[in-house]
């Protein structure tokens, strides 16, 4: 890793192992702590939001360069000495308990949520770069499981093979559809390679087959990717997810040197684009958070908390 690039992810907060493994404390984590308004996952799936592990285990490289994304780009590198994943957890929790440090002295924070953010028993594995590009993913997945910790995994579905060669799987994985087809994905999401939108297809067609509950996530960036119901309802028909997340784009990080706060639908705008979807894909509105500018379509009467589902 470069240094200079180090440095800066330092001074973003992000805490580093083996340069391609990072963890980093999200907003929400700080305002449960603090503020108890926790992260819209936690209205919608009963994680709790100061117990999560928001990491990478790639960092190093992301196929993609949305326009939309807040975090850094343009500091793709080669890993030669991958971390194993028992390692790997124990030093990114590790990094968490050093980041929470402060909020035991802070009078605004119960001592019962700082020891119990201490001991995450959540792990988004995101963050940053493309997670599915970590070779050992299925060993950490089957980790993060033996310590009865629940796992979400968000990827940008342009490694299909990669996603099926996976014998663990994430108690709930993410595809990102950020295009309602090609000439918008590529003004939007910029891949590096020729071919991703054809990888993104493959990904959508394999995700019927997946032992897993998946969520399509719709980032919608006004002006860019936003409107196209239709073809985003073709789209979503072939994935067939258990759920949706129409959710709005926001202007912070990165995103402000490519983007304006115009880019912002509104939160009715949002509403109004889920309605329409989940007419077109028979779902219904399930569960809004307007703070995060976030709904999610399902069907009536599913359960939706992860860990209920995982009989945990």
């Amino acid at each position: 890793m470069d240094e200079a690039y180090r440095e800066l992810l330092t001074k973003q907060q992000y805490r580093l192992y083996n340069d391609h493994a990072a963890v980093k404390l999200c907003h929400w984590m700080k305002e449960s702590m603090l503020h108890e308004r926790h992260c819209y996952k936690q209205d919608f799936y009963g994680i709790s939001s100061h117990r999560c592990l928001q990491m990478t285990p790639a960092i190093n490289t992301c196929s993609h360069m949305c326009t939309f994304c807040w975090r850094v780009q343009e500091n793709d590198f080669e890993v030669k000495d991958w971390a194993e994943p028992k390692e790997m957890l124990d030093a990114l929790i590790a990094h968490q308990r050093k980041l929470v440090s402060g909020f035991k002295g802070d009078p605004r924070c119960d001592i019962r949520m700082f020891e119990e953010a201490c001991n995450p028993n959540q792990v988004a594995i995101s963050l940053a770069g493309e997670p599915i590009t970590y070779p050992y993913l299925s060993d950490f997945i089957k980790e993060c499981h033996s310590r009865k910790m629940t796992t979400f995994l968000v990827t940008n579905g342009t490694f299909p093979e990669r996603l099926a060669a996976l014998d663990e799987l994430p108690m709930q994985l993410y595809v990102t559809v950020a295009a309602p087809n090609e000439e918008v994905y590529r003004k939007v999401c910029r891949p590096k390679s020729p071919d991703g939108w054809s990888k993104l297809m493959e990904t959508l067609e394999l995700l019927p087959s997946l032992d897993t509950r998946t969520v399509i996530r719709h980032t919608l960036v006004k002006g860019s990717n936003f409107g196209w119901e239709k073809e985003y309802a073709a789209l979503d028909r072939i994935a067939d997810p258990d759920l949706i997340e129409p959710k709005g784009y926001v202007f912070v990080g990165g995103s402000r040197q490519r983007l304006t706060i115009d880019s912002m639908p509104s939160f009715s705008e949002i509403r109004e684009f889920s309605q329409r979807l989940g007419g077109m894909v028979g779902m219904e509105i399930l569960k809004e958070a307007p703070d995060s500018r976030v709904l999610l379509l399902g069907r009536p009467g599913m359960e939706l908390d992860v860990r209920k589902l995982h009989g945990m």
